[in-house]
């Protein structure tokens, strides 16, 4: 059923397929038998994650789909982005398959339902579903923010009593400016304030707080972000979102399109941002992993490259749901074939 359903989603635009697919999965119940081993478990940032998939944030932005996406076998969602106040993002189209590259290239823009409509989402999953589910909520700036940095803790503030983690996205390319605020002085400032106002807020003082940054930094960013981390005792980084820059041998016609690259593409440069900031932090600071996972052995790649977690979205738009569990049982006879009792046991091994 998901094979056809693919095959037909494939022939219409790549936004209206999207919406198609969490319409599908709002409506209808999904029912799909789950791989679950204690190799994959793992406790980490306060949290129990009974495998280390997660589905990246960009695929549920307004939070709609959380039941139907842990029915396929995922560890852990991160819904969002979400901005304060709703927006509908940049001029259409602004999606496109690059599909003999396993690539996506997206100039969305944080489109979403904004924080008060998305918050009657989770209040509402809350209620209904098992509540030890672990969701991470992003949160971002609005595009016509005057103060970026009071969007971000608005968004902690409404929010953060009903996520399991906060990511604060500052790497999206599809912003103007946002990426700006991983420059030094500009991050510190903000981390300094992210902190300090979960510090203060008694429901949300003991949420983890993550950051999710730009696969285009260079060596330098990178140290100051590690380094920014660490001295504000950060809980987690996520490396990376998507990347503008653009690898000589991409093949489709869409290539040159404007907006975030991910997918396949991204996959090396992704690894080797990982190992940097993997012995820029001494691991120390849980990392979670993304950019061009299809497939166990990729996800094993990642973890042995320093990831605690790793995430997906761009393989399931080629691949299907049934890719999480295929995903599973590779990466269990990985672990066991090595000789490993647990997969934390792996994390960083690759990493000189």
């Amino acid at each position: 059923m998901y094979n056809i359903s693919l095959k037909i989603l494939r022939l219409l635009p790549p936004e209206l397929s999207h919406d198609i697919t969490i319409n599908f999965l709002k409506y209808f119940n999904v029912r799909q038998k789950k791989i679950e081993d204690s190799i994959l478990s793992q406790h980490l940032m306060g949290l129990d994650f009974p495998n280390p998939i997660g589905l990246a944030a960009g695929f549920d932005k307004n939070a709609e789909v959380m039941h139907s996406m842990f029915s396929f076998g995922f560890g852990f969602l991160e819904v969002g982005t979400i901005t304060p106040q709703p927006q509908s993002g940049n001029s259409k189209p602004r999606v496109f398959r690059l599909s003999e590259d396993k690539a996506i290239i997206n100039s969305l823009g944080f489109n979403n339902k904004g924080i008060k409509k998305i918050k009657k989402n989770l209040i509402k999953h809350q209620k209904s579903y098992s509540n030890n589910k672990i969701i991470g909520v992003n949160i971002g700036k609005n595009k016509n923010s005057s103060e970026a940095i009071d969007d971000y803790l608005i968004g902690l503030e409404e929010l953060g009593d009903l996520a399991s983690y906060i990511t604060i996205n500052i790497s999206s390319p599809n912003t103007e400016g946002l990426r700006d605020l991983q420059l030094r002085g500009k991050i510190e400032k903000l981390i300094k304030k992210i902190i300090d106002k979960r510090d203060e807020i008694k429901n949300i003082n003991n949420k983890p707080i993550l950051i999710k940054i730009s696969p285009d930094l260079n060596e330098d960013q990178l140290r100051d972000i590690a380094l920014i981390s660490l001295a504000n005792n950060i809980d987690g980084l996520i490396l990376t979102n998507s990347t503008i820059k653009r690898e000589r041998n991409l093949i489709s016609i869409n290539k040159g399109k404007k907006g975030g690259l991910s997918g396949k593409p991204l996959y090396d440069n992704s690894n080797i941002i990982l190992k940097k900031m993997y012995e820029l932090t001494n691991g120390q600071i849980p990392l979670i992993g993304v950019g061009g996972i299809s497939s166990g052995k990729d996800c094993y790649e990642k973890i042995k490259s320093g990831a605690s977690l790793v995430q997906l979205y761009t393989a399931l738009v080629y691949s299907g749901p049934n890719l999480i569990n295929r995903m599973k049982s590779d990466l269990i006879d990985l672990i066991k074939t090595d000789g490993y009792k647990n997969v934390s046991e792996v994390i960083g091994k690759s990493v000189s």
